[in-house]
Protein backbone atom coordinates (compact mmCIF):
# COMPACT_ATOMS: atom_id res chain seq x y z
CA UNK A 1 0.00 0.00 0.00
CA UNK A 2 1.37 3.40 -0.98
CA UNK A 3 2.20 5.63 1.98
CA UNK A 4 1.11 9.28 2.05
CA UNK A 5 3.41 12.29 2.11
CA UNK A 6 2.79 12.99 5.81
CA UNK A 7 3.67 9.42 6.75
CA UNK A 8 6.86 9.50 4.71
CA UNK A 9 7.91 12.82 6.25
CA UNK A 10 7.24 11.43 9.74
CA UNK A 11 9.15 8.23 8.99
CA UNK A 12 12.30 10.26 8.26
CA UNK A 13 12.42 11.23 11.95
CA UNK A 14 12.68 7.59 13.06
CA UNK A 15 15.72 5.31 12.79
CA UNK A 16 14.36 1.92 11.74
CA UNK A 17 17.09 -0.09 13.44
CA UNK A 18 17.16 1.87 16.71
CA UNK A 19 15.47 0.67 19.89
CA UNK A 20 14.19 3.80 21.60
CA UNK A 21 13.78 4.56 25.29
CA UNK A 22 10.15 5.14 26.27
CA UNK A 23 10.24 8.92 26.83
CA UNK A 24 12.11 9.52 23.57
CA UNK A 25 9.59 7.36 21.72
CA UNK A 26 6.66 9.21 23.31
CA UNK A 27 8.18 12.53 22.20
CA UNK A 28 8.54 11.19 18.65
CA UNK A 29 4.92 10.01 18.69
CA UNK A 30 3.84 13.57 19.41
CA UNK A 31 6.08 14.90 16.61
CA UNK A 32 4.93 12.38 14.01
CA UNK A 33 1.17 12.53 14.72
CA UNK A 34 0.19 15.04 12.05
CA UNK A 35 -3.45 14.16 11.28
CA UNK A 36 -6.20 16.76 11.74
CA UNK A 37 -7.77 14.64 14.51
CA UNK A 38 -6.32 13.65 17.88
CA UNK A 39 -4.60 10.39 16.96
CA UNK A 40 -4.71 7.40 19.28
CA UNK A 41 -1.38 6.14 20.62
CA UNK A 42 -1.26 2.37 20.19
CA UNK A 43 0.99 -0.28 21.72
CA UNK A 44 1.83 -3.50 19.86
CA UNK A 45 3.51 -6.23 21.93
CA UNK A 46 4.84 -9.37 20.23
CA UNK A 47 5.16 -12.07 22.88
CA UNK A 48 7.22 -15.26 22.95
CA UNK A 49 4.27 -17.51 23.76
CA UNK A 50 1.95 -19.78 21.79
CA UNK A 51 -1.61 -18.66 22.43
CA UNK A 52 -2.97 -21.87 20.86
CA UNK A 53 -2.15 -23.54 24.17
CA UNK A 54 -4.47 -22.71 27.07
CA UNK A 55 -1.58 -22.52 29.53
CA UNK A 56 0.16 -19.85 27.40
CA UNK A 57 -2.74 -17.47 27.00
CA UNK A 58 -2.05 -13.89 28.07
CA UNK A 59 -5.19 -11.96 28.88
CA UNK A 60 -6.28 -9.42 31.45
CA UNK A 61 -7.15 -5.80 32.06
CA UNK A 62 -5.46 -2.74 33.50
CA UNK A 63 -6.64 0.76 34.43
CA UNK A 64 -4.43 3.32 32.69
CA UNK A 65 -3.53 6.10 35.16
CA UNK A 66 -4.41 8.85 32.67
CA UNK A 67 -7.23 7.05 30.85
CA UNK A 68 -7.43 6.43 27.12
CA UNK A 69 -8.59 9.89 26.10
CA UNK A 70 -11.73 8.34 24.68
CA UNK A 71 -15.30 8.67 25.93
CA UNK A 72 -16.20 5.00 26.43
CA UNK A 73 -19.81 3.88 26.00
CA UNK A 74 -20.78 1.10 28.40
CA UNK A 75 -23.60 -1.43 28.06
CA UNK A 76 -24.56 -3.44 31.16
CA UNK A 77 -26.59 -6.66 31.13
CA UNK A 78 -28.38 -6.96 34.46
CA UNK A 79 -31.82 -7.37 35.96
CA UNK A 80 -33.87 -5.99 38.81
CA UNK A 81 -32.26 -3.28 40.93
CA UNK A 82 -28.92 -3.81 39.20
CA UNK A 83 -30.24 -2.08 36.07
CA UNK A 84 -30.96 1.14 37.98
CA UNK A 85 -27.65 0.81 39.86
CA UNK A 86 -25.78 0.52 36.56
CA UNK A 87 -27.44 3.60 35.05
CA UNK A 88 -26.85 5.59 38.23
CA UNK A 89 -23.18 4.56 38.16
CA UNK A 90 -22.71 5.96 34.65
CA UNK A 91 -23.63 3.13 32.29
CA UNK A 92 -24.82 4.45 28.94
CA UNK A 93 -27.25 1.55 28.51
CA UNK A 94 -28.51 -1.19 30.82
CA UNK A 95 -31.08 -3.95 30.49
CA UNK A 96 -31.67 -7.64 29.95
CA UNK A 97 -33.39 -9.96 27.48
CA UNK A 98 -35.00 -7.09 25.58
CA UNK A 99 -31.56 -6.01 24.31
CA UNK A 100 -30.83 -9.33 22.59
CA UNK A 101 -33.00 -8.86 19.46
CA UNK A 102 -31.85 -5.25 19.16
CA UNK A 103 -28.23 -6.44 18.91
CA UNK A 104 -28.90 -9.72 17.09
CA UNK A 105 -31.49 -8.58 14.54
CA UNK A 106 -31.05 -4.82 14.24
CA UNK A 107 -27.24 -4.77 14.38
CA UNK A 108 -27.18 -2.29 17.26
CA UNK A 109 -23.58 -1.94 18.49
CA UNK A 110 -23.42 1.63 19.80
CA UNK A 111 -21.17 0.72 22.74
CA UNK A 112 -17.47 0.04 23.41
CA UNK A 113 -17.58 -2.24 26.47
CA UNK A 114 -20.11 -4.82 27.67
CA UNK A 115 -20.41 -5.65 31.38
CA UNK A 116 -22.67 -8.40 32.72
CA UNK A 117 -23.71 -9.72 36.11
CA UNK A 118 -23.00 -13.48 36.43
CA UNK A 119 -26.72 -14.36 36.39
CA UNK A 120 -27.05 -12.73 32.94
CA UNK A 121 -24.35 -14.74 31.15
CA UNK A 122 -26.92 -17.22 29.90
CA UNK A 123 -28.60 -14.35 28.06
CA UNK A 124 -25.35 -12.76 26.90
CA UNK A 125 -24.12 -16.15 25.68
CA UNK A 126 -26.78 -16.03 22.95
CA UNK A 127 -24.93 -13.03 21.52
CA UNK A 128 -21.55 -14.78 21.35
CA UNK A 129 -21.46 -14.87 17.54
CA UNK A 130 -22.02 -11.11 17.38
CA UNK A 131 -20.03 -9.86 20.37
CA UNK A 132 -17.19 -12.42 20.27
CA UNK A 133 -15.57 -11.47 16.94
CA UNK A 134 -15.69 -7.79 17.95
CA UNK A 135 -13.95 -8.44 21.27
CA UNK A 136 -17.03 -7.29 23.20
CA UNK A 137 -17.90 -10.50 25.03
CA UNK A 138 -17.83 -10.02 28.82
CA UNK A 139 -15.10 -12.03 30.55
CA UNK A 140 -14.33 -12.66 34.24
CA UNK A 141 -10.57 -12.20 33.68
CA UNK A 142 -11.19 -8.72 32.34
CA UNK A 143 -13.51 -7.90 35.23
CA UNK A 144 -16.49 -7.46 32.95
CA UNK A 145 -18.46 -10.38 34.43
CA UNK A 146 -19.09 -9.27 38.00
CA UNK A 147 -21.86 -8.66 40.55
CA UNK A 148 -20.21 -5.31 41.37
CA UNK A 149 -21.34 -3.44 38.27
CA UNK A 150 -20.71 -0.04 39.86
CA UNK A 151 -16.98 -0.71 40.30
CA UNK A 152 -16.71 -2.26 36.83
CA UNK A 153 -18.31 0.83 35.25
CA UNK A 154 -16.09 3.18 37.26
CA UNK A 155 -12.96 1.29 36.16
CA UNK A 156 -13.94 1.32 32.49
CA UNK A 157 -14.84 5.00 32.54
CA UNK A 158 -11.53 5.76 34.30
CA UNK A 159 -9.52 4.17 31.50
CA UNK A 160 -9.57 0.42 31.96
CA UNK A 161 -8.42 -1.47 28.88
CA UNK A 162 -8.47 -5.18 28.13
CA UNK A 163 -5.45 -6.85 26.57
CA UNK A 164 -5.22 -10.27 24.93
CA UNK A 165 -3.27 -12.09 22.26
CA UNK A 166 -4.36 -12.17 18.65
CA UNK A 167 -3.67 -15.20 16.42
CA UNK A 168 -0.12 -13.99 15.78
CA UNK A 169 0.58 -13.75 19.55
CA UNK A 170 0.54 -9.94 19.46
CA UNK A 171 -1.29 -7.65 21.87
CA UNK A 172 -2.74 -4.44 20.34
CA UNK A 173 -4.09 -1.82 22.75
CA UNK A 174 -4.59 1.97 23.00
CA UNK A 175 -2.46 3.76 25.61
CA UNK A 176 -3.63 7.34 25.15
CA UNK A 177 -3.86 10.17 22.65
CA UNK A 178 -1.24 12.19 20.79
CA UNK A 179 -2.46 15.26 22.71
CA UNK A 180 -1.31 13.66 25.99
CA UNK A 181 1.97 14.84 27.51
CA UNK A 182 5.08 12.69 27.16
CA UNK A 183 4.75 11.85 30.87
CA UNK A 184 1.11 10.75 30.50
CA UNK A 185 1.90 8.48 27.55
CA UNK A 186 4.88 7.01 29.40
CA UNK A 187 2.89 6.45 32.62
CA UNK A 188 0.10 4.67 30.75
CA UNK A 189 2.57 2.53 28.82
CA UNK A 190 4.39 1.48 31.99
CA UNK A 191 1.08 0.48 33.60
CA UNK A 192 0.32 -1.74 30.59
CA UNK A 193 3.80 -3.29 30.59
CA UNK A 194 3.66 -4.02 34.32
CA UNK A 195 0.35 -5.84 33.86
CA UNK A 196 1.52 -7.86 30.84
CA UNK A 197 4.76 -8.86 32.56
CA UNK A 198 2.86 -9.98 35.67
CA UNK A 199 0.59 -12.02 33.39
CA UNK A 200 3.51 -14.01 31.96
CA UNK A 201 2.49 -17.70 31.90
CA UNK A 202 4.70 -19.98 33.99
CA UNK A 203 4.90 -22.33 31.00
CA UNK A 204 6.39 -19.62 28.72
CA UNK A 205 10.02 -20.37 27.85
CA UNK A 206 12.72 -18.15 26.38
CA UNK A 207 12.26 -14.49 25.52
CA UNK A 208 8.85 -13.23 26.64
CA UNK A 209 8.93 -9.74 25.08
CA UNK A 210 9.89 -10.38 21.45
CA UNK A 211 9.27 -6.80 20.31
CA UNK A 212 7.47 -3.73 21.60
CA UNK A 213 6.31 -0.98 19.24
CA UNK A 214 4.27 2.17 19.75
CA UNK A 215 2.65 4.19 17.02
CA UNK A 216 -0.02 6.80 16.45
CA UNK A 217 -3.08 6.04 14.32
CA UNK A 218 -1.56 7.42 11.11
CA UNK A 219 2.12 7.42 12.06
CA UNK A 220 5.05 5.02 11.66
CA UNK A 221 5.95 2.45 14.31
CA UNK A 222 8.67 3.18 16.86
CA UNK A 223 10.45 0.16 18.38
CA UNK A 224 11.26 0.26 22.08
CA UNK A 225 14.14 -1.07 24.11
CA UNK A 226 12.45 -3.92 26.02
CA UNK A 227 15.27 -4.38 28.54
CA UNK A 228 13.86 -1.46 30.56
CA UNK A 229 10.60 -3.25 31.36
CA UNK A 230 10.94 -5.43 34.43
CA UNK A 231 12.71 -8.77 34.65
CA UNK A 232 10.35 -10.85 32.52
CA UNK A 233 13.10 -11.84 30.11
CA UNK A 234 16.11 -11.89 32.40
CA UNK A 235 14.40 -14.63 34.40
CA UNK A 236 13.87 -16.66 31.26
CA UNK A 237 17.40 -16.47 29.89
Amino acid sequence: MKKGRRYLEAAKLIEKTKLYDLEEAAQLIKQTASAKFDETVEAHLKLGVDGRHADQQVRGAVVLPHGTGKDVKVLVFAKGDKVEQALAAGADYAGGDELVPKIQNEGWLDFDVVIATPDMMGVVGRLGRVLGPKGLMPNPKAGTVTPDVEKAIADVKAGKIEYRLDKANIIHVPVGKASFTVEQIADNFRALMDAVIKAKPSSAKGQYLKSVTITSTMGPGIKLNTTKFGSADSAAK
